[in-house]
């Protein structure tokens, strides 16, 4: 058998070998679902993702006979080092993700060549597979590989888990998504704790408005960061990462579809629930030219989908203790289930990702009926 090769990432060419070889490695698995391949291009290009105003990353290519057969990247958030190791990173800590091989022992090279490179950077634990921000596509899926990903959740080989473990990586934290049937009324409780909410006036649940895009984005990020700041893995945005944000999910934000609550005049809490593209984009394998552009464009006007996903949802610190928490939360679910159903054709949604150890939001999942889906695992191991 030839030579392995592993390679860095330096190339233009480089660069879309790397975002290939997963078209390639799952043609043949009918839940996958293709990338946008600028998209993906534009994930791993510094100059085209804020994320790299406070991270650094290196990419390798396995190579066999010149034949692109794995890929890996490796990859340090400056921000990541200065939370508490019990938070997620820390110190010392770096991480891999964006793998993908052949077999396992191309697995096992670039695994030891991205650790390779986090050693030389002076850090002595990786965490994996995250892929490359923790707001991307973090953990590996080890349940629901017969169900193709939502919007912005990622899709795995089930061998991958067998493969990371075997190379010495213990499980740290999994992150769950929760499915539900969006056409079927919520349990006699939830309605009851919905109807008290609707009765008190000094609750207002409204619809964002698209116009004053920057203005809602940041009355929601101002909540997030103080209803997420406890969270594991949680790195607050940066404007360059905003902006980034904005400019990708603006398309997909619908009034209707995004929620925040007040509470005496003051936003409190806030749901977001995208439709879901990849319905769209998974029939375009990668390209969105010469035609794909067009079905894109058309459906953006008006999407009748499957499914719903609802990617984020947080309350502020001062109410997470108390009842009200989760009475906002129900109607928020509510009034954006009926919208999703009315408006969008919508009969599934898609909770998540959810921290394991989230007792508040899993026991919200729970009392709505919903079920868990897909599981993701983030692996660590300390060099």
């Amino acid at each position: 058998m030839a030579e392995l090769s592993i390679t860095p990432v330096l190339t233009k060419s480089d660069r879309k070998a790397f975002v290939d070889l997963p078209f390639r490695l799952y043609k043949d698995d009918p839940y996958w679902v293709p990338p946008l391949k600028g998209e993906a291009l534009g994930l791993i290009t510094p100059e085209k993702n804020g994320w790299f105003s406070h991270a650094k990353a290196q990419l390798f290519l396995a190579r066999r006979d010149g034949r692109v057969v794995g890929r890996i990247s490796a990859h340090i958030d400056t921000l990541g080092l200065e939370m508490p190791a019990e938070r997620g990173f820390g110190p010392g800590c770096g991480q891999w993700g964006l793998m993908d091989a052949e077999d396992e022992g191309i697995f096992t090279s670039l695994l030891a060549t991205a650790e390779g490179w986090l050693r030389e950077q002076g850090m002595t634990r990786a965490l994996g597979p995250v892929s490359m921000s923790i707001w991307e596509e973090p953990g590996l899926l080890i349940q629901g590989y017969h169900q193709s990903p939502t919007v912005m959740m990622g899709h795995h080989k089930p061998e991958y888990r067998g493969w990371i473990e075997r190379a010495g990586y213990g499980p740290v934290k999994q992150l769950i998504t929760y499915e539900l049937d969006i056409t079927q009324e919520f349990p006699p409780l939830v309605k009851r704790i919905i109807r008290s909410g609707d009765a008190n006036k000094s609750i207002v649940i409204r619809e964002v408005n698209k116009n004053k895009f920057e203005e809602e984005a940041g009355i929601i990020l101002d909540i997030l960061n103080d209803a997420w700041s406890d969270n594991w893995g949680f790195i607050p945005l940066t404007p360059p990462e905003i902006k980034d944000v904005g400019v990708k999910l603006k398309p997909i934000v619908f009034n209707d579809l995004i929620r925040i609550a007040e509470l005496d005049g003051k936003p409190v809490a806030f749901m977001i629930t995208l439709p879901d593209l990849n319905e769209a984009i998974k029939p375009l394998h990668g390209n969105l030219f010469p035609f794909g552009w067009a079905k894109v464009l058309w459906w953006l006007r008006k999407p009748r989908v499957q499914t719903m996903r609802v990617p984020l949802m947080g309350v502020r610190k001062e109410l997470q203790s108390s009842r009200l928490a989760g009475q906002l939360a129900f109607m928020m679910i509510e009034a954006i289930r009926k919208a999703s159903v009315t408006h969008y054709g919508a009969t599934r949604g898609e909770i998540g990702w959810v921290l394991d150890d989230n007792q508040g939001m899993n026991s919200i999942a729970t009392a709505i009926d919903s079920r868990v889906n897909k599981i993701y695992q983030v692996y660590e191991r300390t060099f």
